[in-house]
């Protein structure tokens, strides 16, 4: 469950006031809204990239509003894969649990079973300069599946690939639902993307969530 009560962003000149909005648990929630309209900003607040003025932020049962990034159990696939360049896509899925001080066997066990379920076997030794699209957008979102998110954040994660490849990670994202129950935050411009994914759409206007019109 993410729940943001009465939230303030502030990100420069722009400013978010008094956001509320819950995503239940085990839900796929779609958030829309045209451009500008501070989707990202929040997003990056409930990562615990950018402060909070006001309000409150809860992931699960916990309030999170003060707590790092990495504290949060927040996973974020951000809209351009933020692939290090110097990694491997076995490194990138092990980056989380290093940093996590996992034991090398069970983050090994980890990386194995990412890979399999995301269908990046085959590609563990390459690094971001050889692999394809859809390819990266799958790595980064075993990057961010890694730890065992409590929930999982993503910022237009396909708006960049094409149309047969963006159906391809629209698989990959159901599965991962089906196979984790995780509860899913989903900025999109894509309608359709978000009627074949979410639960529930909703929308950000003028700094407040609305449900769309059909």
């Amino acid at each position: 469950m993410i729940a943001l009560e009465q939230v303030t962003v502030h990100a420069g000149a722009f400013v978010l006031r008094d956001v509320s909005l819950v995503v239940p648990a085990g839900s796929h929630t779609a958030l829309m809204g045209r451009t500008g309209a501070g989707k990202t900003t929040l997003l990056e607040a409930i990562c615990g990239l950018r402060p909070v003025s006001a309000g409150r932020i809860v992931v699960g049962t916990r309030d999170v509003t003060h707590e790092s990034p990495g504290a949060r159990g927040v996973g974020l696939v951000p809209q351009d894969g933020a692939l290090f360049h110097h990694l491997t896509v076995r490194e990138h899925l092990a980056f989380s649990l290093v940093v996590r001080r996992w034991e090398r066997d069970r983050a090994a066990a980890r990386v194995e079973e990412l890979a399999g379920w995301l269908g990046l076997g085959p590609i563990l030794a390459r690094h971001p300069a050889g692999l394809s699209g859809g390819e990266a957008q799958r790595v980064a979102l075993g990057r961010a599946l890694a730890f065992h998110p409590d929930v999982l954040c993503l910022d237009e994660p396909l708006s960049a690939l094409d149309d047969d490849t963006r159906a391809e990670v629209c698989d990959v994202l159901a599965n991962i639902r089906r196979r984790t129950g995780i509860t899913v935050l989903h900025i999109t411009h894509n309608r359709r993307e978000a009627e074949r994914l979410a639960d529930r759409i909703l929308k950000l206007d003028a700094g407040r969530i609305v449900n769309p019109t059909p």
